[in-house]
């Protein structure tokens, strides 16, 4: 059976694709890219946004038509929300909710009638990441949010909190080493709550992470600033746990927060930011802001500017408010316009581009070890652009004008300048 797995949203789906993949070689069965190539097409959904959903529906349908014969699956947010789609769009032959996706392959082989060869008399294969050049991948720790922030569809989808054991992750990790990946990103819904199901915590995991693979690399994905694990920064004196977080304040005001149902306060947030920075050389933290949230009054969002700049994030994700309905905040009243919400983030965009451009200048002239991901060559000049990431996620590029030998290696660099666009670090190899 030929395999294609595509999907939406959020890097936990992505991670999910993942294992799938391993799971279906595991089974005999051949991953491929092209959809006339399949014979079973799994659909990943997201539903995050009203927008997200659209597009779900859309590579439903798209799918169908780029391969008619082939058999669907869908799985994902917007399947477990709106299960009523498979009468709607009769070409999907199977749902799988979120419930059930960790157990998705042998649903989809025994509901599908799929023939399966014993792991035994399959030939080892590569993971679907890595056959697209992929140096970085993503593991899924836990699933689920025992939080129910207002703005947010997917702990609704998502459902309770659930983690995986640690031995189940660290063999996934050997087998990614084994792969020649160099970087592994653990990631879920809400991995700070990893293991409250289980009787261990991410402090746990992480520690056996670092002490039982050999993973030159780890990251941790999207991460809430509250209730991390005592001793949780000490983790980070190992140099092969990369120095950034992505912690997600949604906005710089108490006010706001508290409308959202955020467990943060403003005040707590800055302690664990200062607490990273001082223990850590060099610890980048990113954020996410979202804009116009309902109710959000010109004192809160400046108030919420000044927080964002006097915070000195490298790089902000910016949302303008959405309602999604099925959640608290698209109750609300008091909605912000759509053109005062584009004014906002026109704001916030400048001020983001201002906040990185200075902490990539506190990085030049510097020197760093690089994990280099792709290339490309450049129209006008003919040179091979390389690109790459340091330690603490910022993007670096260096031109060539021979071909190179460093793509997924790990390759010590110098930093010269800033990019003429302000997105990452010029460099070149020590």
């Amino acid at each position: 059976m030929h395999v294609l797995l595509k999907a939406l949203g959020c890097r936990l789906n992505e991670a999910e694709l993942e294992n799938w993949s391993s799971s279906f070689q595991d089974r005999g069965h051949c991953i491929v890219d092209q959809p006339d190539q399949a014979d079973l097409i799994v659909i990943n959904t997201c539903a995050v946004t009203n927008e997200a959903v659209k597009k779900s529906r859309q590579l439903i349908r798209r799918s169908h038509r780029q391969n008619p014969n082939t058999k669907l699956v869908v799985s994902g947010c917007y399947s477990s929300l709106t299960p009523e789609i498979k009468n709607k769009i009769p070409s999907i032959d199977l749902l799988v909710p979120n419930q059930h996706k960790d157990n998705l392959v042998n649903i989809v082989i025994n509901e599908l009638a799929i023939e399966t060869m014993p792991s035994i008399a399959t030939q080892p294969g590569e993971t679907a990441l890595f056959q697209h050049n992929r140096t970085r991948a993503f593991v899924k720790i836990q699933d689920g949010c025992r939080y129910r922030c207002t703005f947010c569809i997917v702990t609704i989808a998502r459902g309770n909190e659930r983690s995986k054991l640690i031995s189940d992750i660290v063999l996934q990790i050997n087998k990614l080493a084994d792969l020649r990946f160099k970087e592994v990103v653990l990631t879920g819904v809400h991995i700070g709550g990893y293991g409250a199901d289980i009787n261990t915590d991410l402090y746990s995991l992480i520690a056996s992470v670092l002490t039982e693979t050999d993973i030159p690399r780890l990251r941790l994905g999207s991460l809430e600033s509250w209730g991390l694990p005592e001793l949780f920064f000490d983790l980070f004196s190992n140099p092969r746990l990369m120095p950034h977080l992505h912690l997600p304040l949604q906005s710089g005001c108490d006010s706001v927060l508290k409308r959202m149902a955020r467990r943060c306060r403003l005040e707590d947030f800055k302690e664990t930011v200062q607490k990273a920075r001082s223990m850590i050389s060099d610890f980048n933290i990113t954020t996410d802001a979202i804009v116009g949230f309902p109710g959000e009054s010109d004192t809160e969002w400046q108030e919420s500017m000044v927080f964002l700049e006097n915070m000195g994030f490298s790089h902000i994700h910016i949302f303008p408010y959405s309602p999604r309905s099925g959640t608290a905040a698209a109750m609300m009243q008091n909605q912000i316009t759509t053109q005062v919400k584009k004014n906002r983030s026109k704001q916030l965009r400048m001020l983001a581009d201002k906040l990185k451009r200075a902490y990539l200048e506190n990085h030049v002239s510097r020197e760093f070890p690089v994990l280099f991901e792709g290339s490309h060559q450049c129209n006008e000049t003919g040179n091979i652009k390389y690109s790459g990431y340091t330690p603490n996620f910022l993007r670096v590029q260096l031109d060539s004008r021979v071909k190179l030998t460093i793509e997924n290696k790990i390759r010590n660099i110098a930093t010269l300048a800033i990019s003429h666009d302000g997105s990452s670090l010029q460099a070149s190899l020590l």
